[in-house]
């Protein structure tokens, strides 16, 4: 089986989607799979939602949606696309069909092409933030090394820089100067283009070859003037007898965005052109003889244009009301993360860098990060004195994520959405925050950084003045925080329920002998409940108790003693471990139930009983690598199985041949919402007691 440990939240977010062949496609970011359906009303989303590792579910218009997972996206994207029904999912409709499909349904609303251009942004940047974070980081690191040099404990001259430092600025420059080449990139792929032939669109603006136009000695029919008040020179170049302005297109974002969207144009309209069988060579050929010069001689320019024209009156608004500046950017960002419209203030802040030299949006951004990341430093303190393991471990995770790497999605969606006394506190320290920036930075015209980075601790050494960005970072922080921690982020009834919630926790997988001698009650009961008790027990009318039975014959042991990790850690439910003699064996069904995983491998039954019990049973370990060799499947998905059913006709002697383990695992996979599931160790023959599952 995968390595991953979450098969079941991954089946439950499939099925609650309305399965594998509802998903139209399937992508996903930093914290959160985006989905897009073919038919939005077969969404269960307080289904999706109440999953554990689910930290909300966020519809985005239409057939849209968000799932925010946090950091296990991955994993579970990747669990997802490993599942049978995924790969047995009938093929989805093209995008052309299913664009009519939804025209005719309407579900888009009239603002469909605001939905579609805000992820088209968001789409064109979203994958870079790994890599956007990491230069931010060596960056925050070299700040903080010129700040050692300037105050002497170092020996750092940023004017001489020795080779070792020059490298070092190669390693996070390399972000930025191609930048337009990874944003053209995501940008062509988003518009179903291959993303391969924008990239090498905005490259060719990048390329040595370029670059020497502007040489006025080497090229004749370049020519160059300056703008004396401005102190920059701009150059323009004669070709094909056409004139063409040149510009440094390194760290240019808008450029790749418009020209990605009129390469969408030319680039459908050539395979309409040419048949299939001549697409592959010249529907590229034609859009890099068409784009690049069109993208030379018109988009380039005007991105540049625009850019400039853009960041000039943003820096202009900054100059002129800094203080009301200062205040609306940390109270906005709150509504603007959990919609994905930061992604445009984003690409601002880069053009701001590329055509100003700086940015004056990241300053006032870091008060909302600051009071962001205190509101869940709060919640961290009370589920400490509450010994909320849960969200102790929820807002950790959360309070690290952002205070070192100034990422806010993992305490946005797991916890701030979730409960809604926290938002006013939060926007508490953004005001207090965004107010003692606006008052201190009155002398200086605002905080600014001459770097892109993501507001953490760590770009406190990024910000000039230095001292403004790190005092109301401070108090948004602690505003943010102690207002959480003095009101508490939850109603009284949301207390309430937390006080009730640990009353029945989910027992962990025991022998009978452990089980038994931990099930002395704390108090001792009255003589009638003792007799109510004594008759319960012997009668069995008033206990909900499941006994589930021996799929085949062997030793059983409890499944946090098999060899694979992700059964031993309890992540697919509680349960056992069966090893069998070998030989050619029948697995049966334990249980009476509807098949609801069978792949044609063979090697693994997933079964639900009419009472909600929901049953794994795996043959083997890593036997999915085996492609069904050793297995004869003799029921399919929705099968309705009795208990002694065959499921499978197994030859253990071939898995064992292939250097597999034999132990079969079956677990309870819902075992988080039942009561005590417990396993029964020892040597078990077909329809034996191995699991009881007492609700």
């Amino acid at each position: 089986m995968a390595t991953t440990t979450r098969t079941s939240t991954a089946q439950e977010i499939l099925d609650n989607l309305g399965g594998a062949g509802n998903v139209a496609s399937l992508t996903h970011c930093a914290t959160r799979l985006r989905v897009e359906l073919n038919d939005a009303s077969k969404v269960n989303e307080q289904a999706i939602d109440a999953l554990p590792e689910v930290l909300g579910v966020l519809p985005q218009g239409g057939s849209r949606y968000q799932i925010v997972v946090g950091g296990a996206v991955e994993s579970i994207y990747n669990q997802i696309r490993h599942l049978p029904d995924w790969h047995n999912r009938a093929a989805a409709p093209s995008d052309e069909e299913l664009k009519e499909s939804l025209r005719n349904q309407g579900v888009r609303g009239k603002s469909a092409w605001v939905d579609s251009f805000f992820e088209y942004l968001s789409n064109s940047f979203r994958p870079l933030l790994g890599v956007l974070l990491g230069a931010s980081l060596i960056i925050a690191f070299t700040a903080v090394v010129d700040m050692l040099s300037k105050v002497g404990l170092i020996s750092f001259n940023p004017a001489d820089k020795t080779a070792t430092w020059v490298f070092v600025d190669a390693m996070w420059r390399s972000v930025f100067y191609f930048l337009p080449i990874m944003v053209a990139y995501n940008a062509a792929k988003t518009l179903k283009v291959d993303p391969w032939v924008g990239a090498a669109i905005m490259g060719a603006l990048m390329t040595p070859e370029f670059i020497s136009l502007s040489d006025t000695e080497a090229t004749s029919s370049t020519v160059c003037t300056t703008n004396e008040a401005l102190g920059t020179q701009s150059c323009v170049a004669t070709i094909f007898g056409l004139p063409m302005q040149l510009n440094d297109y390194a760290g240019q974002v808008f450029v790749p965005l418009m020209m990605a969207a009129v390469l969408a144009l030319v680039y459908h309209a050539l395979k309409k052109v040419f048949p299939a069988n001549f697409q592959m060579v010249f529907v590229p050929f034609f859009s890099i003889v068409i784009m690049i010069p069109l993208t030379a001689f018109l988009i380039g320019p005007l991105g540049v244009w625009l850019g400039t024209g853009i960041g000039t009156g943003l820096a202009w608004m900054n100059e002129h009301a800094p203080f009301v500046f200062a205040l609306i950017i940390p109270m906005i960002y709150p509504f603007l993360v959990p919609l994905g419209l930061h992604w445009p203030l984003n690409a601002l802040m880069l053009v701001n860098i590329q055509t100003l030299g700086y940015d004056f949006i990241q300053g006032p951004m870091g008060a909302w990060n600051a009071a962001c990341f205190g509101a869940t430093a709060g919640v961290l303190i009370i589920s400490m004195r509450e010994r909320d393991t849960v969200m102790r471990q929820t807002a950790s995770g959360a309070l690290a994520a952002g205070l070192l790497g100034g990422i806010s999605e993992p305490s946005l969606y797991g916890i701030h959405l979730r409960f809604k006394r926290i938002y006013p506190r939060m926007l508490c320290g953004c005001f207090a925050g965004g107010l003692i920036m606006a008052i201190l930075s009155l002398p200086y015209q605002g905080v600014t950084t001459s770097a892109f980075v993501f507001s953490s601790v760590l770009s406190v050494f990024v910000m000039d003045p230095m001292w403004v960005y790190a005092v109301a970072y401070t108090a948004a922080f602690a505003v943010a925080c102690a207002a959480i921690v003095l009101t508490d982020y939850r109603t009284a009834e949301e207390r309430g329920q937390a006080a009730v919630a640990p009353v029945t926790p989910v027992a962990p997988v025991t022998p009978v002998a452990e089980a038994e001698s931990e099930a002395v009650p704390a108090v001792e009961p009255t003589a009638t409940e003792a007799a109510e008790e004594a008759v319960e027990e012997d009668a069995g009318a008033a206990r909900d108790v499941v006994e589930i039975t021996a799929p085949l014959a062997g030793e059983v042991v409890a499944v946090a003693d098999v060899n694979d990790a992700v059964f031993s850690a309890e992540t697919l439910g509680k349960g056992v471990g069966i090893t069998p003699a070998g030989g050619t064996v029948e697995v049966v069904s334990p249980v009476a139930g509807v098949v609801r995983t069978a792949p044609e491998s063979g090697h693994a039954f997933g079964i639900k009983t009419d009472d909600g019990i929901e049953i794994l049973i795996h043959i083997g370990i890593d036997t999915v690598n085996l492609q069904g060799r050793g297995f004869d499947r003799l029921v399919a998905k929705k099968d309705r199985v009795a208990a002694g059913q065959v499921l499978a006709v197994v030859d253990f002697d071939a898995i064992a041949a292939e250097g597999l383990d034999t132990t079969t695992m079956m677990t309870v996979t819902n075992s988080k919402t039942l009561g005590q599931v417990t396993a029964h160790p020892g040597h078990a023959e077909v329809g034996d007691l191995v699991i009881t599952v007492d609700r």
